[in-house]
């Protein structure tokens, strides 16, 4: 039974992966204003390339939504008093990347 749970949470992780990329990819509304705010601060980076700062956007989005959705599901064990990330706290992590990742999937068609 342990190592059904496990795949579980496996396929759990890739699909707040999968929509946490969705989230990064370009197509994404908020791609554009992140763009734009972190432009100033990429020719600090070790080489400012317009190029490179278009996948830093996109890596930046993706980590954020990450982030972000992690938020509701650590209040989610936090109020239940769990001490270890079940499958429902991922349930709730997936949940949260999948709304954040909702405009970028309705913009992309």
């Amino acid at each position: 039974m342990e190592r059904e749970v496990l795949m579980q949470r496996d396929g759990i992780l890739v699909g707040i992966a999968g929509f946490s990329l969705v989230n990064g990819m370009h197509v994404s509304p908020w791609f554009d204003p992140i763009y734009i705010l972190l432009r100033p601060f990429t020719p600090t980076l070790i080489v400012g390339s317009p190029l490179l700062t278009f996948y830093f956007t996109s890596l930046f989005i993706s980590v954020m939504s990450v982030a972000l959705a992690g938020v509701p599901a650590a209040i989610f064990e936090r109020l239940t008093g769990r001490q270890h990330s079940d499958t429902n706290s991922m349930l709730i992590w997936l949940a949260f990347v999948l709304l954040f990742a909702i405009p970028a999937l309705v913009f992309h068609t």
